[in-house]
């Protein structure tokens, strides 16, 4: 691929995440929500309570960001922490009632941000951008192992 390629194909990667970042954000904003922790009540309304360093690994963050969400997120009611029996330093997490509703509006707007930014697409593209975008995350997945070789 040439430069001029490259760099197209770069800066439109990088405007959709800043945009769609942007957007995500001015949406939650009225849920009293900030970007990341719609990801982290979703996470634990499809998987049910989950360690605070699992919540890290699903989420793709560093655990000081989940400990910082969930402090905000148990302070307006919406989820709680409690000690793990296994292991008295771990925190289980899990949604609140009030919690299990705000997931429901998220979904709601979810759904919204998503049908908003594929809008015009054809159906054949929009089916398949959920693996695409997929297997591009893990080609700059920083937290994979390395496996490239020098150039002889």
């Amino acid at each position: 691929m040439d430069f001029e390629y490259a760099d197209a194909l770069n800066q439109a990667i990088r405007l959709l995440s800043l945009r769609h970042r942007a957007r995500a954000a001015a949406l939650l904003a009225p849920l009293g929500l900030h970007p990341g922790q719609e990801a982290l009540l979703l996470e634990l309304d499809r998987t049910g309570p989950r360690i605070q360093a699992q919540l890290s690994e699903a989420l793709g963050c560093e655990p000081p960001s989940v400990t910082l969400m969930t402090r905000k997120l148990e302070a307006s009611g919406h989820i709680r922490r409690r000690p793990a029996p296994s292991d008295k330093r771990a925190s289980i997490v899990e949604l609140t009632d009030s919690g299990k509703a705000l997931a429901d509006q998220v979904k709601e707007l979810w759904h919204g941000l998503a049908e908003e930014t594929v809008t015009g697409l054809p159906a054949q593209t929009v089916a398949e951008l959920p693996a695409i975008l997929n297997a591009m995350t893990g080609n700059v997945d920083t937290r994979r192992p390395t496996t490239h070789t020098a150039a002889g």
